[in-house]
Order: C-alpha cells, then sequence, then structure tokens
C-alpha cells in the first residue's frame, strides 16, 4: 500500500526539532518581562564618580574667588544699549582718569567747551544741557536712535581726550571708562535728571552763588523766578553763551517735564 508523501513529513514548526531549536535562539523570541537590548541602550546609566582621598582647597565658587576688580569704583558693564525712540533724551556721564588736572580750571574749562561746541551736533546727537566736575562730567543729549548717541558720543569723547591732552602737553589716555548712559523716558525723569545735572556741583559741595558758571544753567530758561544768576565765579570767568547751544527740540525735554513746575536755584539735589 502506497503512503503518501506528504504524511510522513512532520509539521513545519512544531514537529520539526531544528526549527524549535531555531526559533529558541532567535532574537525575535522575548521573554516576558525581559527588556530589549534596544531599551537597555537607551537606558540611562548612572555616571561613575571617582572618589577623592584628600579634600579639595582650591577652585569652585566661594568667598574672593574671581578675577580682582583693577579700577577704583566698578566701571561701565559691557552690555548691548538700551534701545529708545528719538523723543526721549539720554542722561549721559563721562568719567575722566586719575591724575589729572582739574576740569573746572578756567583754562581747562575753555578748551572742553570748545571741544564740547565741536562735537555738539553730529551724526544724529544733539548736546543742550553739560555740567562739569573737577573729574568727570553730565551730559543731557537728544539722539535719533541707539546707534548714533554710540557714533556721536564716541566721536565726542575723541574731540574732548585729543583738546585736553593739547591743552596738557601729554598724551595717553583720558577717559576712564565708556560713557553711562540713562534714558529719560518720562518727564518726571526728565525734570529730575536737569535738576540733578545743572545743581551737581552743590550735591558735591562746591560753593556757587546763582547757577554753576562750568555748566549750562547759566543759559537755563526753567528756574523759578525767570533767572539763572550769574554770580561771582561767573562773572569772573567772563564766559558768554556759545554759539552752537541750541534749544532742545523733543517734547519731552523742551515742554513735558515743566507740566511738573519748575527748577528751584539753589537747592541741593539728591542721588541719580
Amino acid at each position: 500500500m502506497d503512503v503518501p508523501v506528504t504524511a510522513l513529513r512532520p509539521e513545519r514548526l512544531e514537529l520539526c526539532p531544528i526549527k524549535m531549536r531555531t526559533n529558541v535562539r532567535s532574537k525575535s523570541i522575548v521573554r516576558e518581562g525581559a527588556e530589549s537590548p534596544r531599551s537597555r541602550r537607551r537606558a540611562k546609566r548612572a555616571r561613575a564618580v571617582q572618589g577623592e582621598l584628600f579634600a579639595r582647597t582650591w577652585g569652585g565658587a566661594r568667598k574672593g574667588a574671581g578675577r580682582k576688580r583693577r579700577a577704583p569704583r566698578e566701571l561701565v558693564a559691557h552690555r548691548e544699549r538700551d534701545t529708545f525712540r528719538a523723543g526721549c533724551p539720554v542722561h549721559v556721564t563721562l568719567r575722566m582718569a586719575d591724575g589729572l588736572p582739574s576740569l573746572r580750571k578756567r583754562a581747562n574749562y575753555l578748551v572742553l567747551l570748545a571741544a564740547l561746541g565741536g562735537g555738539s551736533e553730529r551724526f544724529g546727537m544733539r548736546l543742550v544741557h553739560w555740567s562739569v566736575l573737577g573729574n568727570h562730567m553730565h551730559l543731557i543729549v537728544e539722539a535719533c536712535d541707539r546707534h548714533a548717541l554710540t557714533r556721536g558720543m564716541q566721536g565726542l569723547g575723541v574731540r574732548l581726550a585729543r583738546a585736553l591732552n593739547r591743552c596738557w602737553g601729554r598724551t595717553g589716555r583720558v577717559l576712564a571708562d565708556r560713557y553711562h548712559a540713562h534714558v529719560l523716558r518720562s518727564p518726571r525723569q526728565v525734570r529730575n535728571a536737569l535738576f540733578y545735572v545743572l545743581q551737581n556741583a552743590r550735591k558735591h559741595g562746591i560753593e556757587i552763588a546763582g547757577a554753576d558758571p562750568c555748566s549750562s544753567g547759566r543759559w537755563f530758561d526753567g528756574w523759578l523766578g525767570g533767572v539763572g544768576g550769574r554770580g561771582e565765579c561767573g562773572e569772573r570767568a567772563g564766559i558768554e553763551r556759545p554759539h552752537w547751544l541750541r534749544a532742545a527740540r523733543t517734547w519731552l525735554l523742551a515742554h513735558g517735564w515743566r507740566r511738573l513746575g519748575l527748577l528751584e536755584l539753589g537747592a541741593q539735589p539728591g542721588g541719580p
């Protein structure tokens, strides 16, 4: 009796021991609850930390760490300048290097005043008010934007340094640091800045009768009573109104601050 060949063949997978052995060893069969190789690779491994035999006595955050300050006072941070619109005045402070003669001496002030006039209206920046002290000066300027202020102050700084070095017969650094700028965005800020700048000499203990002769306060029309007053020091200085001096154009500096009241001549300003 002939038996069909297909009847002698075992089942394809279940009855074939070779196939069973192959499937048991295959990577495709994963036990229940076991982690796959791919998931094991993705799992975070804890980094081994090497222990120290001795306690570290250097480096790391501690009191007095870091680069030491070379200047006697804090310098202006090298950050991006604030953006502002053309209608906002700016209060600028320039500080001189140590060891230079006083800027309030008549000869030095006249040279300084001529340099201020040469850079008073350039690159979209206009100088409106100023006050000169022994080793620094305050300016109130109008500028089209941040870039106009930067270019105008850079040019003015070069003019001041060259003029003063020529007057003193020296070479070297004149400005101690980059200029400090404070944007005035409201009438109250503009009034406070005018009061601080034009009467800054009194804040530093300089006795003055009337308006400060080393400032634009002698030609300022915002004093209470309508007069700035020359004073004895101003008459001895004999400084006439600069021909380049112009009135303010922005609304805040020309009219806006006056709504809060005119300035009292002779009062001592506080901190900025």
